[in-house]
């Protein structure tokens, strides 16, 4: 055995063993006479290192894969070669090893190396050769590196010679990084290539006869270590070489002392080091300072950030804003700004959004969110303004007239396009007409609306089926198509009795027509998400006696939905796995039959792109479309609502809006906007102690026009002036611009940067930054 190599697997059975383990067993096999190793390790550290053969015969180690310090305290005797690279701590403390390493080394290569030789092939990290040593009673340590050397190399080197190569780093600024040989000694450094930025503790130097007789000698030896014979040709170049030295003592001594004034004017800082602040010399500074020896400086960031509800709200609608309208009195401009971000702001808003902005309002942190749900059905009977506009040649064409689509078309048209509308349906309104329960949606509400925006002299043209050549003909003949198809095609999954099911899409069209499709006294309802409620809403009214609402998962849908269903009579279990439907009703994996007269699915809808080349589509069948909601296939048609991914209405009405403005901004040459959206602001800017919480009665009989004093202004300055009246140094104004909005100003010659004005601020809309950083950046 003792003439055999032997395999040291660091990896035994499928799992890494660890580093003790590892070493013992190469000690085992040392005791029986083995000198020749394999170890194909897995991190395991300390390889090779600290041993030796009784008989004095040489220890040969092959490594993969070591982990730090291999062939640290590598003994005489000790031959170590390391297929690849290796991390920090090859040959630390080396004491007589040879060590080979086929790739690149870590940080601390060869660190503390007194005697033995390290051969690198590639790269090194920093701190490469520092505290190299030299003790004459052994040969000088050699640590030979092919490229280069990261920073720090070769600091507090006391003895002994680095070699670095700098093959194929001619490139580079430095092979040996920065602020190398700090503090260096002694030995010697031969390096080929580019230099910066050395300790002033060296000195480089040409080499002389016997530096080129060293490279000469050596540099064949290493080559040959490394596998690299063929790079001699371009390393025998001594005019290319250089070496660093050591200053000697008598060297390194200052010849005379700077004064302190001359050292914090030229050596401390350049200038001195309030330099770029302070001209005269001896200026006497302030117990507090202003401009810019303020250490902070405030800036008024008003709607700098997102108001929560705002930032939480689909189609983007600032609700501060028109509070703060209604705030000054202004009731018509505060029920006309959301009709600047949608159409229906009392049928979606008022009535079937679930309200995300109240969801996030900081008022609840108090007592209840804000009432915005109610504030949207103030704006049903608003005249529409703002058509004024001059019109424009372009035509736009939109194909679908559901929330999306009316949305594009009353956005467009107040920009001054003409605009026509395609719908396969003999009436226009898309699921906001042929599915939502009118308990939920009233219909006189929905009909006012859609009627403010035809008045627009948007042209509708309905029963219009768009195939494949009628999408050519439109494509052909408009300046930017929508593509707002929504989403009407059910789908149904295909276990044992699908044929039997009824879509819950058209059901709920059938019921929204009045048509009154007969259910029975059961129903069953296959999914629990928004739609299934409806349908479940629908079911009651055709007269059902028992629903039952089953899904696989938690139910998706919002809990206000939930809780209506519920209070109807429905039941809603999850999970549940529908086996097949029957005549009898559903039978589950379980076993359960669930008894109904119909079964009724209700899992989502897809859009229908029949008319689209199938080119334009994906994987999954829908459209390529970049950020700015342009289809890849042409970049004038803009695809919106559910024709993207089934949401809220809130969402169409947003896409509507976005490309919209984007079809203006492509029009008239200008870059498209991906609407992202200003962060929202950090809630402990908002100051929630001015304000006292209110009980739910007395807050239910508020009207939603009262929301003024509730409403807590997220990031947007409520005007009531806290920080001028309470400034101790007077620095803040107050001014009013021509238009008759206002800012507030801080002046930085009075200004303390004390801060006062972001503390009071109950809208957080005063922020405290740190001058140095202005500083920095200029």
């Amino acid at each position: 055995m003792a003439n055999k190599t032997v395999k040291i697997d660091g990896i035994i059975d499928g799992k890494r063993i660890s580093t003790q383990k590892l070493l013992h067993n190469i000690y085992d096999k040392l005791d029986e006479g083995v000198t020749e190793f394999d170890v194909i390790a897995s991190g395991q550290h300390n390889i090779g290192g600290s041993l030796w053969n009784a008989d004095g015969k040489t220890l040969k180690f092959k490594v993969k894969n070591p982990g730090q310090r291999v062939g640290s305290m590598g003994m005489h005797g000790t031959e170590i070669e390391i297929e690849g690279s290796a991390p920090a701590d090859v040959g630390w403390l080396n004491a007589g090893a040879n060590i080979v390493l086929k790739g690149d080394g870590g940080d601390t290569t060869a660190h503390c190396a007194a005697t033995g030789n390290i051969y690198v092939a590639g790269r090194t990290g920093t701190r490469s050769g520092a505290l190299m040593k030299d003790d004459p009673k052994f040969p000088a340590p050699e640590f030979w590196v092919l490229k280069s050397t990261g920073s720090f190399s070769f600091e507090f080197m006391g003895g002994g010679i680095g070699i670095i190569c700098g093959l194929g780093c001619e490139e580079l600024d430095s092979v040996m990084g920065d602020r190398s040989c700090v503090g260096m000694v002694g030995g010697t450094v031969y390096f080929r290539g580019k230099a910066k930025g050395l300790s002033k503790d060296v000195w480089v130097m040409d080499l002389d006869a016997s530096d080129k007789e060293f490279l000469t000698q050596g540099l064949p030896v290493f080559l040959e270590k490394i596998d690299k014979k063929d790079a001699l040709k371009t390393l025998a170049d001594m005019s290319q070489w250089k070496k660093v030295v050591a200053k000697t003592y008598e060297e390194r001594k200052m010849k005379s002392l700077m004064s302190i004034n001359d050292f914090r004017m030229e050596r401390w800082v350049e200038g001195g080091i309030f330099g770029d602040l302070i001209e005269e010399d001896y200026y006497v500074a302030e117990y507090v300072e202003t401009d810019k020896l303020r250490l902070k400086y405030p800036e008024w960031q008003n709607a700098h950030y997102s108001a929560p509800c705002e930032f939480n709200c689909p189609i983007f609608i600032p609700t501060q804003k028109r509070i703060a309208l209604l705030r000054q009195n202004k009731l018509q401009e505060a029920l006309e700004l959301v009709l600047d971000y949608s159409p229906f702001p009392a049928s979606v808003c008022g009535q079937v959004c679930p309200n995300l902005c109240q969801d996030i309002c900081s008022r609840k942190h108090i007592d209840i969110p804000v009432k915005i749900k109610e504030l949207g059905q103030l704006s049903k009977q608003v005249i529409a303004k703002g058509f004024d506009v001059k019109q424009k040649k372009e035509k736009i064409a939109i194909i679908g007239s559901g929330g999306a689509g009316l949305t594009a078309a009353w956005h467009l048209r107040k920009m001054g396009y003409q605009v026509e509308v395609f719908e396969q349906d003999s009436v226009i309104g898309g699921k906001l007409k042929q599915v939502i329960p009118t308990e939920r949606l009233a219909a006189d509400i929905l009909k006012t609306e859609i009627k403010r925006i035809l008045d627009t002299g948007v042209e509708v043209h309905t029963e219009t089926l768009v195939d494949k050549n009628k999408f050519k003909e439109i494509t052909a003949s408009f300046d930017a198509v929508v593509v707002a198809v929504g989403a009407h095609v059910p789908v149904v999954i295909p276990f044992e009795g699908h044929e039997k099911l009824v879509k819950g899409l058209d059901f709920l069209k059938e019921v929204n027509k009045g048509l009154k499709p007969e259910v029975g006294e059961k129903v069953v309802v296959i999914g629990a998400g928004n739609a299934a409620m409806d349908v479940v809403i629908g079911a009651y009214e055709m007269g059902a006696k028992e629903v039952t609402a089953i899904d696989i998962q938690k139910p998706a849908a919002f809990e206000n939905e939930i809780e209506h269903a519920k209070k109807l009579g429905a039941k809603i279990l999850w999970p549940r796995y529908t086996e097949k439907v029957t005549d009898e009703g559903v039978l589950l994996k379980d076993g359960t039959m669930i008894e109904a007269d119909t079964v009724i699915i209700s899992i989502g809808d897809r859009p229908n792109f029949e008319f689209l080349d199938r080119n334009w589509l994906n994987e999954k069948g829908l459209v390529k479309m970049n950020e700015y909601l342009q289809c890849e296939g042409d970049e004038k048609v803009f695809i919106t609502g559910d024709a993207i991914k089934q949401g809220l209405f809130t969402h169409a009405l947003g896409d509507g809006r976005k490309a919209a403005i984007n079809i203006d901004r492509m029009i008239s040459g200008r870059k498209l906007d991906n609407f992202e959206k200003a962060p929202v602001i950090p809630q402990d800017k908002i100051k929630d102690e001015y304000y006292h919480p209110l009980n739910a009665t007395r807050v239910a009989e508020m009207e939603a026009g009262d929301e003024t004093t509730r409403c807590m202004s997220c990031g947007f300055c409520r005007d009531c002036s806290f920080c001028l009246e309470v400034c101790p140094e007077q620095a803040i104004t107050r001014t009013e611009n021509p238009d008759g909005t206002f800012e507030y100003l801080s002046n930085p010659s009075k200004c303390i940067g004390c801060g006062i004005c972001a503390g009071v601020c109950p809208c957080g809309v005063w922020t405290m930054h740190e001058m140095v950083d202005k500083l920095m950046e200029s």
